[in-house]
């Protein structure tokens, strides 16, 4: 299962469990971040997802995730990337934020910060 949570991580594991809240459990669980052509995994292992969190769950084509032109590097090697890619999109968010509320009057309440 592919898991994307509120504040942006993508989640893929397998799912054990889950209830009426949307609550999950997932097992095998890496953490997958993405800069170009290239991705990395950080083991979690089993993992507890508060349903509130949960953007999107999906599952995973095994076969054709194969066919995605995607290279695998070390977690440590593409984390400034992501993290680079994430404060530049942070920065836009502010400045379109900011304009509408200051030109179009648009409220400033509600960001807690959530990326969805």
């Amino acid at each position: 299962m592919l898991v994307i949570l509120r504040d942006g991580r993508k989640l893929h594991g397998v799912l054990r469990s889950y209830d009426q809240f949307a609550n999950l459990v997932l097992e095998d669980t890496v953490e997958r971040i993405y800069h170009a052509n290239a991705f990395a995994e950080n083991w979690h292992g089993l993992f507890l997802i508060r349903g509130e969190n949960v953007v999107l769950l999906g599952e995973i084509d095994l076969d054709r995730e194969d066919d995605i032109p995607l290279h695998q590097v070390d977690y440590h090697v593409l984390e400034p990337y992501h993290k680079q890619d994430a404060d530049l999109k942070k920065e836009r968010e502010d400045a379109k934020a900011h304009i509408l509320y200051e030109q179009k009057g648009f409220c400033k309440e509600g960001g807690e910060g959530d990326g969805y």
